[in-house]
């Protein structure tokens, strides 16, 4: 009897225990998924601040009517700003021309006759990015493909 009386005990601490643990894992996991929202609204939040002055230069841009070289320029300085925004996060350009085809980091979209050697990448369709070590979006290429012998 006492026994059964132990036994009984012992397994409603350890249901109390486990009901606690699973509590616990409950709160773990809102305060996670909370954190990481707050991060990625704070990232963004991050980015905007720098692409703000962007807006302010395309704004000056457009305010330039009639001189065309004036406003070249200014959309020149924005994509230059923009540019060096994107760089400042991580964002690198994937270089492809005269490398080899890798479906990695292009995308084949063309094929034409070339000296070149069989698949090498003979031009650079869109350029394609890369955010640290992940590829954002392939460069879309033409590559290489052999002559075709002519017959006599």
């Amino acid at each position: 009897m006492k026994k059964d009386l132990k036994k009984k005990e012992k397994t409603e601490e350890l249901t109390i225990l486990l009901k606690k643990v699973q509590a616990d894992f409950e709160n773990y996991k809102k305060r996670v998924e909370k954190e990481k929202s707050e991060f990625t609204q704070f990232a963004s939040q991050e980015l905007i601040k720098k692409l703000l002055p962007l807006l302010d230069s395309f704004q000056l841009a457009l305010s330039h009517d009639g001189n065309h070289e004036e406003f070249k320029k200014g959309v020149e300085l924005i994509y230059s700003q923009l540019w060096q925004t994107l760089e400042s996060e991580g964002l690198k350009q994937i270089d492809a021309l005269d490398k080899p085809f890798d479906p990695f980091f292009h995308e084949a979209l063309m094929q034409e006759e070339s000296e070149k050697p069989e698949n090498t990448v003979i031009e650079e369709l869109q350029k394609g990015f890369m955010l640290k070590d992940n590829v954002v979006r392939p460069t879309k290429v033409k590559i290489a493909k052999k002559k075709k012998e002519e017959k006599k």
